[in-house]
């Protein structure tokens, strides 16, 4: 095990009193007072009226995408630069992933490039909100009002992310967040779908208890998916959500501390659109050039630090491989970039010496 991890989550709240209570309760699979209230808490945290709480992140996307009508043959725009479940949900309905390139400052999805490949079976576009950051929201509504597109935010690494003070995955038809163990708030396994619509909402409720008819038992009138979330896990994610203010305030100041610590090594932080405040899930840097990538984190492997490269472009893996597909901005990033140890209370001391270490090894490097 590392010394320092990439991240860790921090369950020193009501975590274990809640989880307790399912025990005693016996209420431990998918139904109990947790999930009603962590729905709730959550809907309200985001600022939307319906949140309907899922098994995982990834599944998240693909009840969306249903609940949508994406299906085979429909075209679906989404960044190459993102972890591969974006892209994965996609395929799930049979829908095609069209690959756009990213923005060279905030690293999100290019909206003019995005623009450029919308065809005749373009049905919807997905934005994923990387890292903490957000994208380009204002400008991905009107590009969707303009040519009559979806909109679905996958928000699995923006939990506490805003734009002009309203959160990410209120701004399109559907959202997704994940509570995986590495995220800012946790369940262990679990997710979140948001919509501003009931009857997306409703249809997402539909499809995720097995397709089960509201008025007659045991009677199933679609095909439906075991997709719910049990009570513990949303025990502990209530646990989570009663804290994540003070979550998020000390991970802003981590990420200024790196800033800080950073401040004389010539690597690149990811930048925020005008208005945007960032939830700063994984702090990443970019490495000078992409040589000088895997020295840097052998290095810190070295001194027990942990890290994680940028992810891979999705249209370079054999599944979806496109070998005369050009991204230039996402293939940069992807190949440059390190995500550094970036939980909450990490100590002032390890950011400093984490920015000492990688500095010494671009000197190294000349």
């Amino acid at each position: 095990m590392p010394r320092i991890p990439v991240y860790q989550p921090d369950l020193s709240g009501n975590e274990k009193k809640y989880v307790a209570e399912c025990l005693d309760s016996t209420w431990i699979s998918s139904k109990g007072r947790f999930i009603q209230e962590f729905e709730a808490g959550f809907a309200t945290f985001v600022g939307s009226p319906h949140a309907a709480t899922v098994c995982n992140g990834t599944v998240a996307l693909h009840l969306a995408l249903l609940a949508l009508g994406i299906g085979p043959g429909d075209e679906v725009i989404v960044p190459s630069f993102t972890y591969i479940a974006s892209v994965n949900a996609i395929r799930y309905v049979g829908a095609v992933p069209v690959f756009a390139d990213s923005l060279p400052d905030t690293w999100q999805m290019d909206p003019a490039d995005a623009e450029r490949r919308i065809g005749p079976r373009t049905r919807a576009i997905m934005a994923v909100h990387l890292y903490g950051g957000a994208c380009d929201m204002p400008r991905l509504v009107a590009l969707c009002q303009r040519h009559g597109l979806r909109l679905v935010e996958d928000c699995a690494e923006a939990i506490g992310t805003r734009i002009e003070g309203r959160h990410v995955g209120t701004f399109g038809d559907v959202s997704t967040f994940s509570f995986f163990g590495n995220k800012t708030i946790t369940t262990g396994e679990g997710g979140m779908v948001v919509s501003l619509d009931a009857t997306l909402d409703a249809s997402i409720r539909h499809l995720r208890g097995q397709g089960l008819a509201a008025n007659r038992e045991y009677w199933h009138d679609v095909v439906g998916y075991n997709y719910r979330m049990t009570n513990i896990c949303a025990a502990i994610g209530l646990a989570q959500l009663e804290r994540a203010q003070d979550i998020l305030a000390s991970k802003i100041r981590l990420a200024m501390a790196y800033r800080a610590a950073f401040a004389d090594v010539p690597v690149r932080f990811q930048a925020s659109h005008p208005g945007e405040v960032s939830s700063h899930w994984m702090v990443t840097i970019l490495a000078p050039d992409s040589a000088s990538r895997d020295p840097i984190r052998t290095a810190l492997g070295a001194a027990g630090i942990e890290t994680r490269p940028t992810f891979p472009l999705a249209h370079e893996m054999p599944m979806y491989l496109d070998s005369s597909l050009r991204l230039p901005v996402a293939s940069d990033i992807s190949e440059r970039g390190i995500n550094l140890p970036s939980w909450h209370n990490l100590g002032d001391e390890v950011v400093e010496e984490i920015a000492g270490i990688v500095r010494a090894e671009l000197q190294r490097l000349g």
